[in-house]
């Protein structure tokens, strides 16, 4: 055999140890896995090797939950995730720079307000009449100035198909939009990224997530103006350099018509993005208070559904899975959790596989549900960051202390038996893969005193269950022949060297279906 690339003097991990210290790669496969000596067999006029000197080669890192291409329209303008007060604010706004006249920002944390309401009126001064769109870093909600909400008409308040909402006190809106819906009226006015720039940063972003290790994402939107035709467009000069599966979304209010499209959109491909499932949302967020809690959060909401007949989502699900087209579902709230799990009960054994997002308060009676349904449990160990163990931040206060302390259930619906895909959730958290694998094992925040997963855990969570999260156990996840040759190598051994060290490891190469996507 002549194989297109030789790796050698490795230790190999598939993701348990192997034993093994080569591995060879042709036609996009794994075609051989063995020791550096069997390695000469592979090797012929056109092979290349590379020898990494030691390192440790595992399963192509997965990021189950990211926004590669959606987010980037939310990354957009002055990056607030710094900041820590109002004070702070106010200072990034007056030097923030403007496009199009307008002030843009990301990243705010709702800590930010110290537990006042979000409101206009707080920067206000620190614009100086300029519109401004400031979106918090949960993706679920902003903050519009006066001028902002005028150059979009809103003035008062609406009703949506989805639960969405323009906050609005006695003297109209506070500025304070949430939930998709209601952002959304803001966009006919947003400055508009032109198309080059945006196809410029997306291959950049995909660029700098590959040097972490990443191999593939599984995309939670289909956001964006006719994103196929940005990937298509971007494959016709080169190549993707992570591989993206996508779920559109399907929102409250998607009539027949609108469900039948969605399947079709299943056949859309390229040479390395696809689309493979649909996205739904349960819940909004416990910060927006819009989580969908089985009793109100302590500021009295939370009660209600993100599909205001929670009925309707069940029937839609249904005829996704009857279609054989699986469905990722946004849960963060007990109540929402719950109601996923219950529609997936009725449909009986077989068919296409479903998941559930975030997952970020879960009684103990659901634990075992997971496994039990076969729904693959989905979540972010980098969120934790957003709270903080003394349960001081908004999280926790809205939740209260009970639900609090059984935060982001990692190793519990482990031990329950669920398939659990871990991810990043970018923009909302920093894609790198190594930071995954570290959060996960060492939780952060209100999450710091529950037990972490085992390093071990946490790199089937980003190769094997993350395969098995797409439906994909049989083409990738492992290193073994007949698979596809998603590699990564680091410099330590991610389950073995402690979670700190495992933040930094550095990455030595990147392989996605046998192309070299990074290189140290």
């Amino acid at each position: 055999m002549s194989a297109d690339l030789v790796l050698v003097n490795a230790r190999v991990r598939d993701p348990e140890l192997t034993g093994h210290t080569a591995v060879a790669v042709r036609d996009g496969l794994i075609a051989a896995v063995g020791s550096t000596a069997d390695a000469r067999d592979w090797t012929g006029p056109g092979t290349e090797t590379v020898d990494l000197a030691g390192a440790t080669l595992v399963p192509g890192l997965t990021d189950s939950h990211s926004h590669p291409v959606w987010g980037l329209e939310m990354f957009t303008g002055t990056d607030l995730s710094a900041v820590t007060d109002l004070d702070g604010l106010r200072a990034a706004l007056r030097n923030a720079e403007r496009r199009d006249g307008w002030i843009l920002g990301f990243g705010l944390d709702h800590n930010v307000f110290g537990g006042r309401p979000i409101h206009r009126d707080l920067v206000e001064d620190a614009l100086g009449g300029a519109p401004a769109f400031l979106r918090l870093y949960d993706g679920h909600s902003a903050l519009a100035s006066a001028a902002a909400l005028k150059a979009a008409g809103i003035d008062g308040p609406r009703a949506f198909d989805q639960r969405s909402e323009i906050v609005c006190d006695a003297s109209g809106p506070t500025g304070h939009l949430n939930e998709h819906a209601a952002m959304d009226l803001m966009t006919p006015v947003l400055p508009v990224t032109p198309y080059a720039e945006r196809r410029d940063r997306l291959v950049a972003l995909l660029s700098s997530m590959a040097a972490t290790g990443l191999t593939t994402a599984h995309v939670m939107d289909l956001g964006g103006h006719d994103v196929p035709g940005l990937l298509t467009a971007i494959e016709e000069d080169g190549d993707l350099p992570v591989r993206l599966r996508l779920a559109p979304w399907c929102m409250p209010g998607a009539g027949e018509e609108e469900l039948d499209a969605l399947v079709r959109l299943q056949e859309r491909a390229g040479r390395n993005w696809r689309v493979g499932g649909v996205k739904f949302f349960m819940d909004g967020t416990v910060e927006g208070g819009t989580a969908w809690l089985e009793h109100a959060d302590c500021h009295g909401q939370g009660t209600d559904a993100f599909w205001p007949d929670p009925e309707a989502y069940s029937a839609a699900v249904r005829r996704f899975h009857r279609a054989g087209v699986g469905t990722a579902t946004h849960a963060i709230g007990d109540a929402a959790v719950r109601h996923v799990l219950d529609t997936v009960e009725t449909f009986g054994p077989g068919g296409p596989r479903h998941r559930v997002e975030h997952i970020e308060t879960v009684p103990d009676d659901q634990l075992g549900r997971f496994a039990a349904l076969g729904v693959v449990a989905s979540m972010q160990p980098p969120h934790t960051a957003y709270t903080r163990a003394d349960h001081t931040d908004q999280w926790s206060r809205r939740l209260g202390e009970e639900r609090a302390a059984r935060a982001w259930r990692c190793r519990d619906l482990r031990e329950a038996g669920a398939h659990l895909a871990l991810g990043s959730d970018w923009p909302i958290a920093h894609h790198d893969a190594r930071q995954v694998l570290a959060t996960a094992r060492a939780p952060l925040g209100a999450a710091s005193a529950r037990r972490g997963l085992t390093g071990l855990m946490a790199l089937e969570g980003m190769t094997t269950h993350a395969a098995h999260a797409a439906g994909e156990e049989e083409l990738t996840g492992r290193i073994a022949p007949g698979l596809r040759a998603d590699l990564t190598a680091l410099a330590l051994d991610p389950t073995e060297a402690p979670a700190d060290e495992t933040a930094e490891a550095p990455v030595l190469l990147t392989l996605s279906g046998g192309r070299i996507t990074f290189r140290s």
